[in-house]
């Protein structure tokens, strides 16, 4: 597959997995109960953040799709911002 493709994919994947965990209750309601385990701590806030939590969803896209350790800070910050971008572009507000 070509690079391009693979990067817009996986953004896109990012963005749908932190809006599962951000965003959405889930089916039989699992992911409303998962982030309730975790209250109010770090993980718990984490959680209610959209944009906090892509940061660290991204991770290891950009760790797979980098070659050099410059290559994944690049793909790290890319990659949450196309899912905060996709984001903002759905969301009414």
């Amino acid at each position: 597959m070509e690079v391009g493709f693979i990067f817009i994919l996986s953004g896109l994947t990012v963005w749908r997995i932190t809006h599962l965990l951000s965003q959405e209750d889930g089916p039989f309601d699992l992911v409303i109960k998962f982030r309730k385990l975790f209250g109010q701590g770090f993980f718990g806030t984490l959680l209610d953040c959209f944009y906090c939590l892509s940061i660290w969803i991204a991770i290891p896209f950009a760790y797979f799709l980098g070659n050099t350790m410059i290559d994944m800070l690049l793909f790290w910050g890319a990659l949450s911002g196309i899912a905060c971008i996709t984001e903002k572009a759905i969301t009414k507000t």
